[in-house]
Order: C-alpha cells, then sequence, then structure tokens
C-alpha cells in the first residue's frame, strides 16, 4: 500500500554540526536542516509498517564519518577540484595510471582504514538484529557497514579492503599489501594535496615516478582494489542476488544516495514496477525522487538514529 507523496525539507540552525560526524568531518557534509519532529513521525510510520525492509546506502552516510563523496553540493569532489575517478580502462591498459593509483592510495590508506562507523550504520546494524531490516545494499567501498557488524549486507561496488589479481582471479586484504608497498619502497615519499573518495589523495605526477607497484604473489598478474571502478559494471550474479532480496521486501528506505550511478538506481526502478513503497533520506535531489512517498532532506546519522524499528 502507497503512502500519500509527501516531500519534505527540514528547518535549519546552519551553524549546527551534524551528531554522528567526527570533529572535522563536517566539511564534507553538506549543509543541511534538522530534523523537525513532523518530518521524524512520517518516517517513523513508514519504517513501522515495513516488516521486511531494504535498504539502499550511498556516499551521503560516509561523509557523515569523515569520508568524502564525489557529487555533495559544495563539498564534493566534483564541485571542490576538476579531478575526476580513475577509469577502469584505463587502469587496465596504463602502467603508468596503475601506478599513479597506487601511489595515491598507498599514502592514503592509512587515514582511509582508519575511518569509524557514525551512528546512521549503527542505526542500520541495530536494525537489522532487531528483524526490521530485511537486506541492506551499499554502494560505499569503505567497509563501515561490515566494521558496524552488519551480515545482511551486499557491497554493491565491492570493497576498497580487499585487492583482486586481474590475472588468476586471487583475492587477498588491502592491509597485506600495504606492507608490501612499504617494502618495496622504503625510502618513498609526497607530499599531498588533499584527501579525495575511496581512499585517495591527491599527488602531482612527478611525484610518483620512482613509486614501485607489486605484482600478484601468486601468478606475477596486475592487482586492484576488489571495487567496481568508474566505466565497469556489477557482476551480474550480484545483481541478481539483490534483485532477489529486494523481491523479499516490501519496502525501501535510499540513505544518503543521490542514484545518479545507474547501479544503484535500477533497483528503484523495480521497486517502482512492483509498486512498492519508497522512502529517501539524503541532502539534496535524488534521481529517484519522482519515485518516492517520502522525501526527507537531512544528515542521515541525524534521522535514522531516532527511528526506532518496531
Amino acid at each position: 500500500m502507497r503512502l500519500p507523496r509527501r516531500f519534505l525539507t527540514l528547518h535549519t540552525a546552519p551553524a549546527r554540526r551534524a551528531s554522528s560526524a567526527p570533529v572535522g568531518a563536517v566539511s564534507f557534509v553538506p549543509a543541511c536542516s534538522t530534523t523537525d519532529t513532523n518530518s521524524i513521525e512520517l518516517l517513523q510510520n513508514f519504517v513501522s509498517r515495513a516488516s521486511r525492509l531494504f535498504v539502499i546506502s550511498g556516499a551521503g552516510l560516509s561523509t557523515e564519518s569523515g569520508i568524502p563523496d564525489y557529487r555533495s553540493e559544495g563539498v564534493g569532489l566534483y564541485a571542490r577540484t576538476d579531478r575526476r575517478p580513475m577509469q577502469h580502462a584505463e587502469f587496465v591498459r596504463s602502467a603508468k595510471s596503475r601506478q599513479r593509483y597506487w601511489a595515491r592510495n598507498f599514502v592514503g590508506w592509512p587515514q582511509f582504514s582508519s575511518h569509524q562507523p557514525n551512528s546512521a550504520h549503527k542505526a542500520l546494524q541495530q536494525w537489522e538484529q532487531r528483524g526490521k531490516l530485511h537486506w541492506l545494499v551499499t554502494q560505499n567501498v569503505d567497509a563501515l557497514h561490515s566494521k558496524a557488524g552488519q551480515k545482511r549486507l551486499t557491497e554493491l561496488h565491492g570493497c576498497a579492503h580487499r585487492v583482486m589479481c586481474l590475472g588468476c582471479g586471487s583475492i587477498s586484504p588491502r592491509k597485506e599489501l600495504q606492507k608490501r608497498f612499504v617494502a618495496l619502497n622504503p625510502d618513498w615519499s609526497a607530499q599531498t594535496g588533499g584527501v579525495a573518495p575511496d581512499g585517495d589523495v591527491f599527488i602531482e605526477d612527478e611525484q610518483v615516478l620512482n613509486f614501485r607497484v607489486p605484482s600478484c604473489e601468486n601468478c606475477g598478474g596486475i592487482l586492484k582494489p576488489e571495487v567496481t571502478f568508474f566505466g565497469d559494471s556489477v557482476n551480474k550474479a550480484t545483481v541478481k542476488f539483490v534483485h532477489d532480496r529486494l523481491g523479499e521486501s516490501d519496502a525501501v528506505l535510499v540513505v544518503g544516495s543521490s542514484l545518479q550511478v545507474y547501479s544503484g538506481y535500477r533497483f528503484l526502478l523495480a521497486a517502482g514496477d512492483r509498486g512498492m513503497s519508497v522512502a529517501i533520506v539524503n541532502i539534496g535531489s535524488t534521481r529517484a525522487d519522482h519515485l518516492a512517498e517520502l522525501k526527507v532532506s537531512g544528515r542521515c546519522g541525524e534521522v535514522l538514529s531516532v527511528i526506532q524499528p518496531l
């Protein structure tokens, strides 16, 4: 049964920092409003009516943990710089591109891997424990849902904490590769110019010329993060699995995603075809606003932490 369509804008106290964000992380969270009682009541009603909730999370969840995203208005990578993420085809065909990518990733890894779940991640894990959340699909590659203890989870775009070999397909922990980088580059260092999404930092190209990149220990093949780069597509078996979990659910909640990437948006189209109730919590507009019966503009942690999984 569909709810009446409602689009809500939460009223703000502009100087207030997101309660779920660590100190310093607010620079990656766009300016937005704080939560009003009516908005919370409507979302609480939506969640209460669902018995098998399907959740899609995006980068707007992780900005509150201090990880920048690509598209947030005013603070995302696209707004702050003219830099663009690594394309899959470029990574595969160019050894110099891989050298540049891994050098930047090597420098950024200690900070990226240290980020912790915020109140939104923890709330969703509690919903799972209480039997409210049937399945969670995240577009994020930062492992924060796993760190929060989420079990009914699909990492749609993979996870930066894992490395795969393009030759033999073997998977290994990213933290082990860091040790190999250190051993191969004992005297290498670089000046960074800021933090980018997905464990990346900005380094000028001339600084990476002497950086050495290891090969797969099993077959000598090319190592790549076990993530879906821009220009690549999500594994078909993963897509089918997620569609199956969606088919078992009775409502969809989007948290922290603009759904501009089709890999996530397709599940909203499928939900619409099934006549499922859809709610969205996000700062700013999304590609699926026309499919939502309830739209709340606000910080994910601030909103989800007060919703009870009744």
